[in-house]
């Protein structure tokens, strides 16, 4: 399998960034809702450390991946040639929306943070530079919005997977497959 993408397939490390990400995304969840059942102390303070520091983590792999994906402009592998309009129209909207909150839901979690004066942390390695100044009408805002951009990233995420899936059962193209690691492509006619 090639490092760089291909026409026919993602490469190793779009994969890798691709698949990473989708773990810490569900971690994130087992996090938040962990941490919300929890009483305030020093388990719930703890939990929601962890889930500050794998959102940076999140924040930083989407850098790196939207780099890659740009440094490979013209060896994505393209949409496939009979979409209708509308679903090329729905696969684009997705994928930049998954994009996009990517990096809204770290930094909105960051915001959140400096603006109720808890620091932020990388796993205890790195202290990250406060986003704003303590606001509690700020802290409310950014909380509230955090919670529309989660409902909304499962939302996208399920457009993604079902498309994915009726690309894989209902379509038997390869749009899943070339995503998928060790896997071989089917061969089209």
């Amino acid at each position: 399998m090639s490092l760089r993408n291909t026409q026919e397939r993602w490469g190793s490390l779009a994969m890798a960034f691709h698949w990473a990400i989708v773990i810490l995304i569900l971690t994130q969840f087992v996090l938040a809702n962990m941490a919300e059942s929890l009483p305030l102390g020093m388990a719930k303070l703890a939990t929601l450390a962890r889930h500050k520091s794998v959102g940076i983590t999140i924040l930083g792999l989407a850098v790196l991946r939207l780099g890659w994906r740009i440094s490979n402009r013209g060896h994505n592998p393209p949409l496939p040639a009979d979409l209708k309009g509308y679903e090329r129209f729905l696969a684009h909207l997705t994928h930049e929306g998954l994009y996009l909150l990517l990096f809204a839901m770290p930094l909105t979690g960051w915001m959140m943070s400096s603006a109720k004066n808890y620091p932020v942390s990388w796993f205890g390695f790195a202290t990250l530079p406060d986003f704003v100044s303590p606001n509690e009408r700020l802290f409310e805002v950014m909380q509230t919005t955090h919670g529309v951009l989660a409902g909304t990233l499962v939302a996208l995420a399920t457009l993604h997977i079902l498309a994915a899936l009726k690309h894989h059962f209902i379509r038997k193209d390869n749009v899943l497959r070339r995503m998928l690691p060790g896997v071989r492509l089917r061969k089209t006619d």
